[in-house]
Formats: C-alpha cells, sequence, structure tokens
C-alpha cells in the first residue's frame, strides 16, 4: 500500500485560551504549561460531512483522481449529528460516489486501523483506491464547564488516498480493555420497560492514566517496529503522532531519543482533533514540501479503547 494524496478541512471558528478565561477557572498559562495548547478550531456552523467532503476532495486532487476512481470508502468518527445512517454513507452521496462505505470507531487511532482493513482489501485486490476520511467533532463530547476536558479538543478532518505498492512497511494494532480511562456515555431514547441505571455524562478522562498508557503504548510500538524493520531511529524522516497534547508528544520524543525536528507537531493551533489529528499533520507536511519521495515515515496513535495503532511508511509522492 502505498499514499497518493492528501487532504485537510477546519472549521472557522477559533477558540483561544484567553477566551476560556472568560467562563472557565483557568488562564492561558495554565493550559499553555499543561497541554501546549494556544487555541482550537471547533464547529460552529459548519457540518462535519461538509468538512470531511473538503478534505476529501483536497486529497483526490492531491493524488489526480475523481470520485469515479475510488473503489471504496473508510471513514473513522467516533461522534457526529447521526448515528444512523453511517457518516461515511452521507460523505459518499456529498461526493458523488457510488462504490461501497463503511464507518470504523478505533477512537484517535481510527486512521491506522482503516490503514490496515485498506491495506488487506488493496492485498486481496478487491479494490484498487480506496478513499481514508477522518472526521471528528470531539468539541460535542466534552462539558464545557470542565477544564480538564475542554481546553483539549478542537475539530476538523484528514483524508488519504491509498492505492496498491509496497511502501508500507510494517503495520501494528493494539486494544487493550481499560473503558474506565476514556469514555463518553451518549443518552439513548427512553422506552416504558427499561428499568436498570444508566449513566450519561460528557467525556471522562482519567489524565495521568491517559497520559502513562499513550507515552509507554507508543513508544512500544515505535521500538517493535523499528526492529521489525531493521531500521534505526535515525532512519526515520518523521515521526507522525497523534495530537494529543503537547507534553505526551515530547515525553514519546524524548523516549525514543530522536531530535526535535524529526517530531512535527501542530496540536498548539488546533488542539487534539481524535482521529483526523494524523492525517492532518500529515497533509500539512506534504503541502509544505516537507516530505520527498523516499522518506521514511513512523505513524503513531492511542485512543480510548485502549487502542493504539503505529506504522513504518515510505512516502511514495
Amino acid at each position: 500500500m502505498k499514499i497518493i494524496g492528501t487532504g485537510s478541512a477546519h472549521p472557522q471558528c477559533c477558540v483561544t485560551n484567553t477566551m476560556l478565561e472568560q467562563f472557565l477557572e483557568t488562564t492561558d498559562e495554565w493550559i499553555t504549561e499543561r497541554t501546549g495548547i494556544k487555541e482550537r478550531l471547533v464547529i460552529s456552523s459548519e457540518k462535519l460531512e461538509d468538512l470531511a467532503v473538503i478534505a476529501a476532495n483536497k486529497a483526490l486532487e492531491d493524488a489526480n483522481l475523481t470520485i469515479a476512481d475510488i473503489d471504496y470508502i473508510i471513514c473513522s468518527n467516533v461522534v457526529n449529528e447521526y448515528v444512523t445512517p453511517a457518516l461515511s454513507c452521507i460523505i459518499q452521496g456529498k461526493l458523488g460516489a457510488t462504490c461501497p462505505t463503511l464507518d470504523i470507531n478505533a477512537a484517535c487511532a481510527g486512521f491506522l486501523f482503516a490503514m490496515d482493513m485498506a491495506d488487506d482489501k488493496l492485498r486481496a485486490k478487491k479494490a484498487r483506491n480506496i478513499l481514508i476520511v477522518c472526521a471528528e467533532e470531539p468539541s460535542r463530547m466534552v462539558s464545557w464547564e470542565n477544564r480538564s476536558t475542554s481546553v483539549l479538543f478542537g475539530d476538523g478532518a484528514g483524508a488519504a488516498v491509498v492505492t496498491e505498492g509496497d511502501e508500507l512497511k510494517a503495520i501494528r494494532l493494539t486494544t487493550s480493555s481499560l473503558t474506565d480511562v476514556l469514555y463518553y456515555q451518549r443518552k439513548l431514547e427512553p422506552t416504558p420497560y427499561i428499568n436498570k441505571e444508566e449513566n450519561f455524562e460528557p467525556l471522562v478522562m482519567k489524565g495521568r492514566e491517559v497520559f502513562k498508557h499513550a507515552v509507554t503504548n507508543s513508544c512500544r510500538d515505535i521500538r517493535k517496529l523499528l526492529n521489525q524493520t531493521g531500521l534505526q531511529p535515525e532512519d526515520i524522516k518523521y515521526y507522525v503522532l497523534h495530537q494529543a497534547n503537547l507534553r505526551i508528544i515530547e515525553s514519546i520524543r524524548h523516549f525514543l531519543g530522536v531530535d526535535e525536528e524529526r517530531v512535527p507537531h501542530n496540536v498548539e493551533r488546533y488542539g487534539n482533533i481524535s482521529s483526523a489529528a494524523l492525517p492532518a499533520l500529515l497533509d500539512e507536511l506534504n503541502r509544505a514540501g516537507k516530505l520527498q519521495k523516499g522518506d521514511k515515515l513512523v505513524f503513531s496513535a492511542f485512543g480510548a479503547g485502549f487502542t493504539t495503532g503505529a506504522c513504518v511508511i515510505e512516502w511514495a509522492k
């Protein structure tokens, strides 16, 4: 498998730390010191599916393909306005596609899980070109009265077009059932027969445990992949990590022992946009001309579940 196109899209509403000071018991200094985030872009008037379509069309244009060339669409999403139909079906209609589509939810690691699924389909010759779209609005999962979670997240979409090739050198996925560390319970419609206790609460995050699992598991996954591929840390051009917060990113970089310039980040401008964070950062690197054909990249992400994903891939463009 190889990546031949990338795209991203973000909402217009920029919420700075100073703006959060107006209704939260927090300060710009407190948020910056703990997260590295200075501002985040959140949905106001936009529809998530429209951001997804913008990102998808940018990826198609970058790949020099049209939607008619796409044989399958995989959409990574945690929450949106619809429970059903799947967000991928809505995106399909807006793109004018006719191919099969599928939604997945592997939380913030969704892009890696989607890549793994796409690779399987390509290897089985069930598709030639696959569109991966990660579209997320975690700002709708948090309580904006909770300074521990509301300061972390932004919204947006990232996309990639993948096709046949041998550029994906290794990929690793894991799931550990740690469901009480990071979760969001959505309200269901009542029935006359429900007699059990149900809890509906905004996003709950046990920050210290998330930090520990994120850093430990990401470093473990990356080291295993480097060992599997016979590569040294310095052979990797960029480590494209999930943009959860800057402290996690810097801790992973420290434990891997790699230089700062090899670990790009944009979380300070966008916040954590869940599974869209990694492909959006990849698109930023691509459009800035920072990726050259043959560059070796590491992707690594982690999310609720607890899920993790990582891969070593060679840039093909």
